[in-house]
């Protein structure tokens, strides 16, 4: 198990890069503003006509920014920590 120090936060190394948290939201921040770019520069009157009047691309594509912030967000608030080596009796 993990230690606490004085302060009541534990002990060991943060898991930084290899929380599936970020890696996630990187993937979400790529999709996001691919969609959102097309949503701005590539969608044509006729595809908003199609779609109700709504340019999908652009509001899925913020919303995926969105959602990729608030993975990043918890991510930097709870991070993962990794219980530290503890020492191993020799045999």
């Amino acid at each position: 198990m993990s230690e606490e120090n004085g302060s009541g936060t534990q002990q060991g190394q943060r898991a930084g890069a290899f929380d599936i948290r970020l890696v996630i939201a990187a993937l979400f921040v790529l999709y996001g503003a691919i969609c959102t770019l097309m949503g701005l520069l590539g969608t044509s009157e006729e595809e908003i006509s199609q779609a109700a009047g709504i340019n999908i691309n652009l509001w899925s594509g913020l919303g995926m920014l969105v959602f990729a912030g608030a993975f990043t967000i918890w991510a930097r608030m709870r991070p993962i920590v990794l219980p530290a080596d503890s020492e191993t009796p020799s045999s």
